[in-house]
Order: structure tokens, then sequence, then C-alpha cells
């Protein structure tokens, strides 16, 4: 389905640009298409902003690029005031990664694997141990802390991903789906972290399939298919621009199509 690029102009959000991207390619080894083909976007500190789009649309490639896990073939790219291409290195303390699977040590706890990812960013001693038990009272899970994560349901697991995620303090984080296949109340739990992150002053670029959610959480957001920007503005914009959208979903499925995605 071949739609034109919809983008809604607003009033400019104060604050530094965190992520300047302008005509981002990425190609998989093997690949007959360009996962990324060309993104573009700039992203001003203090802001939620949504990547939406269906499933292989590029998403998660589109975050790997940013977060420094993947080096784009063509492009330029700025995150933190850093050339990503060339001093990736610079940025690395000022980004956090919340992935879509649960990337920590089973066999420790929660706190244990605080304690280790915070080791990994520098810290240690008095402020280390503070900052972990911060978080873990962040994600509820301060009485938990203790239980490895192996024994832990899929919520607490998922709130303890979102904890190793900040506990360096990051200035830009990253979430690629963080609320997938979890109970409602611990997906109520992160969205409120997440929103008290935000006024706290930290930028977020959150992915997720849930709509409402990113109506709920997200002040920006844009939608992606075929590795393009297709759309992108401010949610409600967004949606009174789309031909009788009452809501994100309808817009999204008007954007992209109802076709089953693989």
């Amino acid at each position: 389905m071949t739609v034109s690029l919809v983008r809604i102009h607003s009033e400019p959000v104060p604050g530094p640009e965190v992520v300047s991207a302008a005509n981002l390619l990425y190609r998989y080894p093997g690949g007959v298409q360009a996962a990324v083909a060309d993104i573009s976007l700039t992203i001003p500190e203090g802001e939620v902003f949504g990547l939406l789009g269906p499933n292989g649309a590029g998403k998660t490639t589109t975050i790997a690029l940013l977060s420094n896990l993947l080096r784009p073939a063509g492009g330029s790219l700025r995150v933190c005031g850093v050339d990503l291409l060339r001093r990736p290195h610079k940025v690395r303390r000022q980004i956090g990664l919340v992935p879509q699977e649960v990337a920590l040590y089973p066999m420790l706890s929660a706190r244990e694997n605080l304690r280790y990812f915070g080791r990994l960013y520098g810290m240690g001693g008095r402020d280390l141990n503070r900052r972990v038990e911060e978080c873990l009272e962040l994600v509820g899970l301060r009485e938990q802390g203790d239980r490895r994560i192996e024994t832990c349901s899929g919520g607490m697991k998922r709130r303890a991903n979102l904890a190793a995620g900040i506990v360096h303090r990051p200035r830009l984080l990253f979430l690629d789906e963080p609320t997938v296949g979890i109970d409602p109340q611990s997906r109520s739990t992160i969205l409120e972290n997440l929103s008290r992150l935000k006024m706290e002053g930290m930028t977020l670029i959150y992915t997720t399939h849930y709509m409402e959610e990113a109506q709920q959480l997200c002040s920006r957001l844009a939608i992606i298919d075929g590795g393009r920007v297709i759309a992108e503005g401010l949610p409600d914009e967004l949606i009174a621009g789309g031909d009788g959208c009452r809501n994100l979903e309808d817009l999204f499925l008007q954007l992209t199509g109802r076709q089953l995605r693989d």
C-alpha cells in the first residue's frame, strides 16, 4: 500500500535537540529491501516520542540505529549532541535501552542485576546502592528485589527490565514495546513511571502496538512503514487530519492498511 507522508507542523518544543537523524539507511546482510529506507527525525529534550508501525515496518531497526547497536549505511545522526557515526563511545553513558526481550540475568536477583548494570556504567559505592533502591522503589519491586529473575512473574520481569534501563540516569531512554504481554497492574505501573520520568526531564523514545497507550503517553509521534516515516506530529492533530478517524488506531489502520503482517 502506497501512502503519502502526513506531517503536522506544530509549535516547536523548547529545549535542545536530543536526536537529529537525517536520511538514515540500513539493509540487513542478504536483505532484498532496506529495513530503514529513508528516515529523518528531530526529537527535542524532554519529549516522549512515539515510534509506531506494523510488524516489519522498521521500528526496532530504527531504535537499534539511534541507540548505537547498528551503524547506518547512509545518512547522518546526532544523539545527545554527539555525532554518533564519528564518536559513538561518547554517547553510550547518556542513553538507556529497554529492549523487547527481558535483558536480565535470570539467576541473579533484580537488585543484583541493577548493581551489575550500574557498575558497567562506572557507578559504585553509596551512589550505586542508593540508586538501585530508588529504581526498585520506582517500579514497585523494592520488597521483592532479592528474588531471582527466573522466579518472577512476567510483569515483575518487565518492571525490573525498566529499572535496569534507568539505573545510570540516562538523558535519553529507548523503550521497545516495554508493556507487551503483561498484566494490567504492571502495565499501569510502567506507564505511570514513564510519565514521572518525563516530568523529571528524561527524553523517551517509545514503540508500542497499543495505540491507546501511545495516544495517552506520547507528546509527539511518527508512524513508519516500509522503513519510511509516513506520518508525524501531535497525536490529536494527526487524528483530526485523518479521514473520519476517531482515535489513533483508526488513523494507524487508515495509513498502514488492515492486511495481516508477518
